[in-house]
């Protein structure tokens, strides 16, 4: 059975489904819970010449990140699990989350997945959910909101 369980954690309503049913999960197998919130890199690359880098910008999406984090802990505190632990990570968020979940050892991670109408928005979007399974180290759920 699962035993440590990590949540990929952005707020979005969908994000907010998966933490209620990891939650749940978690009481059932008596699970220990991790979140993380991947942060996209702040460096936008122009042409050849090189990148631009916005030291203010990333401070403002850090600390944007950090209350969505926050909050997920606080839901997971409210439910009983006190001891849930959570980080902010940096970078592509299939690469660090299957990072992260090597690096504490994860059985499961559980992710958010709300359906894109269209097949042109799927393929500009792409899915994080479905390229995720390509790259765990473990078992994924994918909680979906209709």
């Amino acid at each position: 059975m699962y035993k440590r369980i990590l949540l990929a954690y952005d707020g979005s309503e969908a994000g907010q489904k998966a933490l209620t049913e990891c939650r749940e999960l978690a009481q059932w197998s008596q699970s220990e819970i991790e979140l993380i919130a991947v942060m996209p890199s702040m460096m936008a690359f122009v042409g050849l010449e090189g990148g631009v880098y916005d030291v203010e910008l990333e401070a403002r999406e850090k600390a944007k990140f950090d209350a969505v984090l926050a909050d997920g802990l606080r839901r997971l505190q409210v439910a009983g699990f006190g001891n849930a632990r959570g980080e902010v990570v940096t970078g592509e968020p299939i690469e660090e989350i299957a990072r992260h979940a090597r690096k504490i050892n994860a059985d499961l991670i559980v992710v958010g997945h709300k359906h894109v109408g269209s097949l042109a928005a799927r393929w500009w979007r792409g899915s994080v959910s479905k390229s995720l399974i390509e790259h765990a180290p473990c078992s994924v759920l994918c909680v979906v909101l209709p």
